[in-house]
């Protein structure tokens, strides 16, 4: 009985401990997370934090109607040491799950399947299974799951060497290779697939290790809290949540193309500076960020003033006589005016579609700017047909394909359209718009142009975007 007594008093104050956790956030209102500052956790953009894992993060603090505190680990050794002392809620920092860390901290069920890979130089054919890492120095983040699984592979009899650097990013290992300074890093497949658009020259050359999953730590007495975890990521993979999340950063790593984005980096130099000011200021007076349209203009015509598609479209921004005509364009080639009327068009669109809001809008937009305004509102109407959300970008990429087909397109105002096109088009702006952005290219700030004295005064600006 006494036995019993005891194991209900410690079972009970168990049961309190774990309970006053959460009750705890719930009651400040706040919960913390630690993260780290990089491409695919956490990072400002603008003044605005974003990140998937930050994105993650702070969906998670809204389900429990309370702010978001992030704190950035110094080093990515130091974030379950620091967890395990109090003085933050959970660990969300694309942590794989392993035994090893469980002896510490809880996890989350995994949300989000990895492997890791070998990353190499892309003339490097030497590698293309793990044997082949034999006599290789192999060059890592130091106590990453990634030392585990090589250690294994040694054990294994491969006699590779280890070059472990001291809280060195991935990302700048992955530079590294591709920059020719080191031979073989090793990265989770998630993190080597974003980055091979800023370094095309680094590849995945194969798998080390089977799948393995991410998941968000808590300490090991917060099972309230860990119950709350899973329950969320549970309903944003119901209700898509997770997918517009992940879509975000994530589903365009597939459209890579090394051809093409190296010579994307090599005209941002060579061709780019030609119309910077230009875009910039255009871009400016009607509210869109100038990297935006720039990468408009490279999926358009690839920078090439003299661009001319097989059906009519003529210049940087590819106008279409009539469209040009509409705007007051006199000379379509003259680079001045096409990107002038190029982006005045793409604004109309924008205010257009206004019932959109956030990137829905500028998606939607887009997508008229490629196809045509009306196949966009045969899209909508379909999507109305089939419930739902005609406003929404993830929808009308569920309806614009269907276009392709006799039994939709033969009830449609506009008829045929090639619904993957625009979709595929979107899908390239971003990433050259993200290389852009990641580039850290600075231009000097442009005030909105007057009225009196426009750039070219034939070209007919909209109002500034609110």
């Amino acid at each position: 009985m006494a036995v019993l007594f005891i194991f209900s008093v410690c079972y009970c104050g168990c049961e309190k401990e774990q309970s006053s956790i959460l009750q705890g956030i719930l009651k400040a209102g706040e919960i913390t997370v630690y993260t780290r500052n990089n491409a695919h956790c956490y990072y400002l953009y603008r003044e605005q934090a974003t990140g998937f894992e930050y994105d993650l993060a702070k969906a998670f603090a809204d389900h429990l109607g309370v702010k978001l505190k992030v704190k950035i680990a110094e080093k990515w050794e130091g974030m379950i040491p620091a967890l395990m002392k109090g003085t933050g809620s959970f660990i969300a920092a694309s942590l794989t799950i392993m035994p090893k860390r469980k002896k510490w901290v809880s996890f989350s069920n995994g949300y989000m399947p990895i492997q890791q890979y070998v990353i190499v130089h892309r003339n490097n054919r030497s590698i293309r299974c793990p044997e082949d890492l034999a006599g290789k120095t192999v060059h890592i983040r130091e106590g990453t799951s990634y030392e585990e699984r090589l250690n294994l592979l040694k054990n294994k009899g491969i006699d590779l060497e280890i070059n472990l650097h001291d809280d060195l990013p991935t990302e700048e290992l992955i530079r590294q290779v591709a920059e020719g300074k080191i031979e073989v890093t090793i990265a989770d497949s998630n993190i080597a697939l974003l980055n091979q658009r800023y370094y095309p020259q680094a590849v995945l050359a194969c798998p080390i290790s089977e799948q393995e999953f991410l998941g968000w730590a808590v300490n090991r007495n917060a099972r309230n809290l860990l119950y709350r975890i899973n329950c969320f990521f549970k309903t944003i993979k119901e209700n898509g949540k997770f997918n517009e999340i992940y879509n975000k950063y994530y589903a365009n790593i597939d459209t890579f193309d090394y051809v093409d984005l190296r010579a994307y980096h090599r005209r941002l130099k060579t061709r780019l500076p030609n119309y910077k000011e230009i875009i910039m200021e255009a871009a400016d007076y009607h509210g869109f960020d100038w990297r935006l349209i720039a990468a408009q203009m490279y999926q358009e015509s690839h920078f090439n003033p003299d661009a001319q598609s097989h059906s009519g479209a003529k210049g940087l921004m590819q106008l279409t006589s009539p469209t040009a005509s509409s705007l007051g364009v006199e000379n379509i080639l003259n680079p001045e005016q096409n990107i002038n009327a190029g982006v005045q068009h793409l604004k109309s669109l924008y205010d257009y579609f206004g019932k959109a809001k956030g990137l829905n809008r500028l998606f939607i937009a887009l997508a008229a700017y490629n196809v045509g305004q009306g196949h966009i509102l045969d899209a909508q109407n379909i999507a109305r047909e089939m419930n739902l959300d005609p406003n929404k970008w993830s929808s009308l990429s569920i309806t614009l394909p269907l276009l392709t087909y006799h039994k939709y397109y033969k009830k449609a105002t506009y008829g045929y359209c090639r619904g993957t096109q625009p979709i595929e088009y979107i899908n390239k702006i971003m990433i050259y718009y993200d290389i852009l952005k990641r580039q850290g290219i600075e231009f000097k700030t442009y005030a909105k142009p007057n009225k009196e004295k426009k750039v070219d005064k034939k070209i007919r600006i909209a109002q500034q975007m609110d």
